[in-house]
């Protein structure tokens, strides 16, 4: 199985999300939220796809890369998960540069607040990004599912029915 963005992200966030999602489980069709996000996605920037490319490389899928400035702009909703933000960036520079594509660099954009914060790619965490990847190679390949995790990110997650509809206690 290729490790998409997705899987990069959700292993930052959730395991069980990440193990849910790769075994074909998947609950994001459903969540609002989700949804909300997708269309920030498509309207907030209406110019981008007649100026900048799509990618698609190695299970990775970038919206919008700039190959004059070789920058890679990623739309997120909010800052809320910005280091699992910052990560999966740095994993589509990865990529890239696994692809001979080197210097490039990455900008999140998360419009609603009206900030940006500019990701580039160290040997750290090149380290860092292989590691993660050997991680996330054993859980998807995992026959045991990981346990629940009560997370402040909970409560807005799109697997939290799933997770959580048995329990008499509230999630955080």
């Amino acid at each position: 199985m290729r490790i998409t963005g997705t899987h990069f992200a959700y292993f930052q966030v959730c395991h069980r999300k990440l193990w849910l999602f790769s075994h074909g489980i998947t609950m994001e069709h459903s969540s609002d939220l989700v949804l909300e996000g997708k269309l920030i996605h498509e309207t907030t920037y209406p110019q981008r796809p007649q100026r900048f490319e799509e990618l698609e490389i190695d299970g990775i899928k970038i919206d919008f890369y700039d190959t004059a400035n070789k920058r890679i702009h990623e739309i997120k909703k909010s800052a809320s998960l910005e280091a699992a933000h910052e990560w999966q960036l740095k994993y589509y520079l990865y990529v890239l540069k696994q692809r001979g594509i080197e210097g490039a660099s990455g900008l999140l954009e998360y419009p609603r607040s009206r900030q940006t914060k500019e990701i580039w790619l160290s040997s750290l965490d090149e380290e860092a990004i292989q590691d993660m990847l050997r991680q996330i190679d054993a859980l998807i390949h995992s026959d045991e599912c990981p346990p629940k995790e009560r997370m402040k990110i909970c409560k807005s997650c799109a697997y939290h029915d799933f997770c959580w509809a048995n329990e008499t206690s509230p999630t955080p």
